[in-house]
């Protein structure tokens, strides 16, 4: 028997993996990794085998009937299964949001300093969130902040597409806009 068997003989996984000896069901249906069919056995017999073996007897479908468990190497399993999910992240975008913040009271040459930013971050490929902050009186005039979004969404249409229209959002007017597709 290998030390893996002795490590887990009879223990529940952390991952509720029920195997060896913590599985209740008098009758099992058994088969093996490389698909060898056992057919509906005792769940001594099942156990049996498995340790001849020298691999584990894990329950894969607790609901059916009768139970169906597999024989196999349980670390080995749990090794690519790990490696499956690592791949997978690995393999997913993340979208990088930048955001450029503006004033009701912005000049114009302070807008086209603040759009050129926002250009630089669409050609990068990453998404940007134009924010106007609201202070004081302004938050009674919410239009304000909507009509500074207004001049810049000119500015970027070229090259961007909007995601969400100017939306109030607290203390501040958003508007999203991403990278237009290549």
């Amino acid at each position: 028997m290998s030390r893996q068997n002795d490590r887990n003989r009879g223990r529940k996984k952390a991952d509720d993996t029920i195997m060896n000896d913590a599985i209740r069901a008098s009758e099992l249906r058994v088969l093996t990794d490389d698909g060898e069919q056992f057919g509906i056995i005792s769940r001594d017999e099942a156990l049996k085998i498995a340790e001849e073996k020298g691999l584990d007897l894990v329950l894969v479908s607790p609901q059916a009937k009768p139970p169906v468990a597999k024989i196999m190497d349980y670390g080995k399993h749990k090794y690519q299964q790990e490696k499956k999910k690592k791949e997978a992240r690995k393999n997913q975008k993340k979208i990088e949001v930048k955001e450029v913040k503006f004033s009701c009271k912005i000049a114009e040459n302070d807008i086209a300093y603040k759009v050129k930013h926002a250009r630089e971050f669409l050609e990068k490929g990453k998404h940007v969130k134009l924010r106007v902050f609201l202070r004081g009186r302004e938050m009674a005039n919410p239009e304000w902040g909507v009509e500074v979004l207004n001049r810049v969404w000119p500015m970027l249409e070229d090259i961007a597409q909007l995601e969400s229209p100017p939306k109030q959002e607290g203390r501040y007017i958003n508007m999203y806009v991403t990278p237009l597709k290549k």
